[in-house]
């Protein structure tokens, strides 16, 4: 990929997942904050150039196992939903009652649990509507859409009820939300460190807590970078047909 500083860092991870980790190591934010160039993100982040470029160059040289970019919206929409709504709904409950049980030990000598509890379970019930939203809604829709596309069905009266550019625009800004929320946690534990006098289930919870942003970055970045760009892109065909 030439000239990287003027690709969006959404479309760089698009790309290539490898630079997502090149990325999170030097504090960009590839998912929620995708939609700007390299080198804007460098300069919010004061992130030298010279340093990251030859470090994502690197990752680009290394094949990726699945390439995301290649897939339908409806191969996409089975994956996010099988690897990553799926993580949220088997692992949100059980860290939830691990960070209830350190704040209820620890939480007199580390306050900060209390808010990082509270975070996390508000967190779980906004994920929770924000995937019944993607599964009843959006989701749906697209799939609509892409049988539309291949002839599979007649989308005239859902394209004329609902613009897909709403629904995706509230997933977008839910996403966004729970980006800061994460990048708050991470604030609040020290870039899940725990302290000295930290029990096994206080490690596993913030072992845990760092597992879970990053699977949410992937899920939000394969949303935001690749699912919906491709519904938009199918939409706009679709309507554009049609008149």
């Amino acid at each position: 990929m030439n000239e990287l500083e003027n690709v969006k860092v959404g479309s760089i991870v698009a790309k290539n997942y490898r630079t997502a980790k090149v990325l999170t190591a030097f504090g960009i934010d590839f998912c929620c904050r995708g939609g700007i160039s390299l080198e804007e993100a460098c300069r919010n982040e004061g992130v030298s150039m010279e340093e990251l470029l030859p470090a994502l160059r690197q990752a680009f040289e290394r094949p990726v196992e699945e390439d995301f970019t290649e897939m339908r919206p409806t191969e996409l929409i089975d994956h996010i939903l099988k690897v990553h709504h799926s993580y949220v709904d088997e692992t949100g409950p059980v860290l939830l009652g691990y960070l209830r049980k350190i704040e209820r030990v620890h939480g007199d000598r580390h306050p900060e649990l209390r808010e990082v509890r509270a975070e996390f379970e508000e967190a779980m019930h906004q994920l929770s509507a924000h995937m019944e939203k993607e599964e009843t809604i959006v989701f749906p829709f697209i799939e609509r859409i892409e049988k539309a596309k291949e002839g599979e069905s007649d989308l005239q009266g859902a394209m004329e009820s609902m613009n897909i550019e709403d629904p995706i625009r509230m997933m977008e800004h839910e996403h966004e939300v729970e980006g800061e929320r994460f990048r708050k946690i991470s604030q609040l534990t020290k870039g899940y460190t725990p302290p000295r006098d930290a029990c096994q289930t206080y490690r596993v919870s913030f072992q845990l807590l760092e597992e879970f942003e990053k699977d949410l970055h992937r899920h939000i970045h394969l949303e935001n970078n690749i699912l919906f760009i491709k519904a938009k892109e199918m939409y706009k065909r679709m309507t554009a047909s049609m008149h």
